[in-house]
């Protein structure tokens, strides 16, 4: 989850209050207004493929908020993506992604109501879910919207950064078979893909090398198997994005930096980058796993292996 500052918003829109604001009794809360993916304003879009030969990367943006409160003392567990300055916080995030990920290709990115992190910060697998279902509603509403405009004949990449990587899992549920042939690979950076998640979809098959398509490429960072997030990095399976081995043998990045995959954490460890510039978000991220560097450290890998994958996914489209 990226960090944020915490910022009082009053709430302007859609309000929904669920129960009295009185004394021995929860406090109000607040859905904010759903988002019209019609609206221009509801999308961060790049387009770097002038050329038309590079591919369609649908990225979905991690945490940006904590729950907040509107003049009435109302609370939201929701970004609302009417509001300028949340809009801005997780503009910031799809901005540095794109730099990466836009050029050579095209770029979409919908601003949706994630769940706050208050519902990661309670580790309760019930609570994330169930708060995190109106977020993951969002983001299929606005990649069926994304897909009526887009050429099919392209390939397509999904991405997403915690929040945003579990996004990436639901979107791999949700799609019909033939967007799944569309698609070159699914990145899910910083989340986990459950036994659960498995059993629930065909579409979730794990990369096991540098250039297979049709997969989804998942990873957590720590710098101790000790340090594994249960909610967010429990996961069935990892590829290093360094060297694309599924086995322990490591790869050096930046000259300085050694990534191992743990076989048996599913989980990279990584010695030499102490991840200082993140620091610790309430004693859960950042507390010796690199949680928030996710996106950034391997980011020219995750560049030059969407250019791998979307060039496979045509050289096997053309045998077709």
């Amino acid at each position: 989850m990226a960090r944020s500052s915490f910022l009082i918003v009053p709430a302007v829109l859609v309000l929904s209050a669920l129960t009295a604001c009185r004394p021995g009794k929860k406090a109000a809360t607040i859905v904010p207004q759903a988002p019209d993916y019609a609206d221009a304003t509801m999308w961060y879009t790049v387009d770097g493929d002038p050329d038309g030969t590079g591919a369609d990367v649908f990225y979905v943006v991690s945490t940006w908020e904590e729950d907040w409160s509107d003049s009435l003392g109302r609370v939201s567990h929701y970004a609302d993506v009417w509001n300028p300055v949340h809009r801005e916080r997780m503009g910031r995030e799809i901005g540095g992604v794109a730099a990466y990920m836009a050029p050579g290709n095209r770029f979409w990115a919908p601003y949706y109501r994630h769940a706050t992190i208050d519902a990661f910060l309670t580790r309760d697998e019930a609570v994330i879910r169930e708060r995190t279902r109106l977020a993951m509603e969002d983001v299929c509403t606005a990649f069926d919207t994304f897909l009526k405009d887009r050429d099919g004949s392209r390939p397509l990449i999904v991405a997403g950064f915690s929040q945003g990587g579990l996004a990436v899992v639901e979107l791999l549920k949700h799609m019909d078979d033939e967007t799944y042939a569309q698609l070159a690979a699914a990145y899910v950076m910083g989340y986990k893909v459950t036994a659960e998640d498995l059993a629930g979809s065909p579409h979730i098959k794990a990369a096991t090398g540098e250039d297979d398509t049709g997969v989804t490429i998942c990873y957590n960072t720590v710098k101790d198997v000790k340090y594994v997030q249960s909610v967010i990095a429990d996961t069935e399976f990892a590829i290093n994005p360094v060297n694309w081995t599924t086995d322990a043998t490591p790869a050096v990045l930046h000259d300085s930096i050694t990534v191992t995959l743990s076989p048996e954490y599913h989980t990279l460890v990584v010695t030499g980058y102490d991840g200082a510039e993140y620091k610790p978000y309430k004693d859960f991220i950042n507390v010796g796993d690199l949680h928030s560097a996710e996106p950034w450290l391997y980011s020219e890998c995750i560049r030059q292996n969407m250019a791998v994958r979307a060039a496979q996914w045509r050289r096997q489209a053309q045998k077709q």
